[in-house]
C-alpha cells in the first residue's frame, strides 16, 4: 500500500456501501421474493436465470 492512501473503516452492516449487498437486495426485489428451498441445488436451479437475466440488462 503506497504510503499516501490510508483506509477507512466502513461501518459494520453497511449495506448501502456495499454493492453485492444491492445487487443481491434488487434480486430478490425483482426474481427471488417469497421462495422457499428445499435443498442447495433448488437454490441454484432457482438463482441461475435470475442472475442470468440480471446479467443482460444494460
Amino acid at each position: 500500500m503506497p504510503p499516501k492512501i490510508t483506509l477507512a473503516p466502513r461501518p459494520a452492516k453497511s449495506t448501502e456501501l456495499n454493492p453485492v449487498e444491492n445487487i443481491r437486495q434488487f434480486m430478490r426485489d425483482n426474481w427471488l421474493s417469497n421462495c422457499v428451498f428445499k435443498s442447495y441445488p433448488g437454490i441454484l436451479d432457482h438463482c441461475r436465470p435470475a442472475w442470468n437475466k440480471l446479467a443482460d440488462q444494460p
